[in-house]
């Protein structure tokens, strides 16, 4: 799985290149511990809208917004479960 970083990592990182161009995009990126690929992506996507898009945990813009996250996921694991139960009913009833 690859690692998440967050907004302000990026937002650093890209300022990191711009301070230090002389290094060239593969030098920093290696200096940060990040692909130069990625440091692209954020370099493009910062000149291009202005922000960089970044997954975090916990980012919901209210409280209510959290509670449906937290009981979809448990929705979803309850429905797993169900599912796995009702096909040990078909094996075991056979």
């Amino acid at each position: 799985m690859a690692k998440q970083h967050d907004g302000q990592f990026k937002l650093d990182a890209v300022q990191y290149y711009l301070d230090h161009k002389d290094l060239g995009l593969q030098g920093c990126a290696y200096n940060l511990g990040i692909s130069q690929q990625t440091l692209s992506r954020w370099k493009k996507e910062l000149k291009d809208t202005g922000n960089i898009e970044y997954r975090g945990s916990g980012n919901y813009s209210s409280e209510e917004e959290k509670e449906i996250a937290r009981l979809k996921r448990e929705l979803r694991d309850t429905q797993d479960a169900l599912d796995v139960l009702k096909k040990a009913i078909s094996i075991l009833g056979k």
